[in-house]
């Protein structure tokens, strides 16, 4: 997207904006842009917990005994798992970026690091996850990322450990974050990640100062290396004097529209991150409606896929997503390389635009005329659906009304198209 803004503003919806200088964004603009322009990437929670199925770190001495957790991984043997499938998969949904847990809080390593033994060489299926993929991922052309914890509840040199329970009586956070600076090295110099999306950050032995510290380290190893806001410390959807990375990250929700900051929202397809057997599913409305949201409201989607302990994605996950891809092929121009707004999204639409276009996605039929606030000084010079009928519009004053069939070409996301007189990217943006 051209002219995106790189700002320090708050993004939490209901908070006034803070001064722009109170964050610098350090990461080249060009290379946030083109970030924000891929809009849809796959999240993939996977370790050996997937054999008790239940949440991947915080079941850790909760619904599993510590013990079991912990040796879980002398019996992962993930022999199905297949890089190029699961790849295939994500390019089949229409995702451009995937993410993998190399390490989550757990502290177990889908890579053969050498910094602890705690890691998949270690497994019975001794194969390093983290290079297959980011080999299948340059294959088929979507770009690779790390998931890194900046918590570990496994090892004894961080001071907490099962999940907020007492602290470790001798840590050495010192030669922790020592630690973490190797295993960082490792996957920045062994599998050139695009970008690094950290968690973890919320703990009291974490430090604002060693969030800074290591954000300075990577941006030494790479300067076009994007991070996500979780290095420091504040809310993960926004960016303020606490937080520490390029862009903000509302959890389980769609972020509220902002054209100042890049966000992403990271959701579930399921309900658990990680493997869960029969975890509810999200429709395919769901999904689409999501997506069309977070992209109307100018942020990025990161859609989680948990596998299943053999290595295999759900086929009824791959289906959906295979759905949601197959929508994109037909209306991903709506998507795409696409600014936020003009109209903030709602339960009814959800808007993007791009040079002289601006397209509605429609979720439901309300009323035979759907009618939009003018915006001043933009007229509307034809009104269709994206891949299909023209439709009747008049603009009054006030209002841009469009005339409706009966029945909408998509009862997930009918996209409309509005051309204007000209190119809407520098307009406001309004509520209807």
């Amino acid at each position: 997207m051209k002219n995106f803004l790189i700002a320090g503003l708050f993004f939490l919806a209901g908070i006034p904006s803070v001064k722009a200088q109170q964050v610098v964004a350090k990461t080249n603009a060009r290379v946030l842009n083109e970030f924000m322009d891929q809009r849809f990437g796959m999240f993939i929670h996977w370790g050996p917990v997937t054999l008790r199925g239940t949440e991947i770190g915080w079941s850790r001495n909760h619904q599993v005994a510590q013990n079991d957790y912990d040796s879980l991984y002398k019996e992962f043997n993930p022999h199905f798992f297949n890089a190029d499938e699961w790849v295939k998969t994500a390019r089949d949904a229409g995702m451009k970026y995937l993410t993998i847990t190399a390490k989550h809080h757990d502290g177990f390593c889908l890579w053969p690091t050498k910094f602890t033994s705690y890691n998949i060489m270690n497994s019975p299926y001794k194969k390093d996850v983290v290079g297959a993929l980011a080999n299948a991922c340059k294959k088929y052309n979507i770009k690779f990322c790390i998931y890194y914890t900046v918590l570990d509840w496994y090892d004894q040199r961080y001071p907490v450990h099962n999940n907020g329970k007492p602290s470790d009586p001798n840590p050495d956070m010192p030669k922790f974050v020592q630690y973490m600076k190797d295993q960082l090295k490792e996957l920045v110099d062994n599998y050139h990640p695009y970008m690094l999306w950290f968690d973890g950050n919320w703990e009291k032995p974490w430090t604002l100062e060693y969030g800074k510290e290591i954000y300075r380290f990577l941006k030494a190893l790479n300067p076009n290396l994007i991070v996500n806001n979780r290095l420091g410390k504040g809310q993960h959807d926004q960016l303020g004097a606490e937080t520490v990375g390029d862009y903000a990250t509302p959890e389980q929700k769609i972020g509220k529209l902002n054209m100042d900051i890049p966000w992403e929202s990271c959701i579930t397809l399921c309900q658990q991150w990680a493997w869960k057997p029969n975890d509810q599913m999200k429709s395919l409305k769901q999904c689409i409606q999501t997506l069309a949201s977070t992209a109307g409201g100018n942020g990025n989607l990161l859609f989680n896929v948990g596998p299943m302990p053999d290595g295999r994605m759900e086929y009824r996950q791959v289906k959906r997503l295979r759905e949601i891809g197959d929508w994109l092929h037909k209306y991903g121009e709506s998507i795409y390389n696409t600014k936020g707004g003009l109209y903030t999204p709602d339960s009814i639409l959800a808007a993007t635009r791009k040079d002289n276009k601006v397209f509605i996605h429609l979720f439901r039929r309300e009323s035979v005329v759907l009618k939009l606030p003018v915006i001043t000084g933009i007229k509307v010079t034809k009104a269709y659906f994206l891949k299909g009928a023209q439709l009747h519009s008049q603009q009054s004053e006030k209002y841009i009304s469009i005339t409706l069939p009966d029945i909408l070409p998509d009862i997930n996301d009918a996209v409309i198209v509005l051309e204007m007189d000209k190119n809407t990217e520098a307009g406001p943006v309004v509520s209807r």
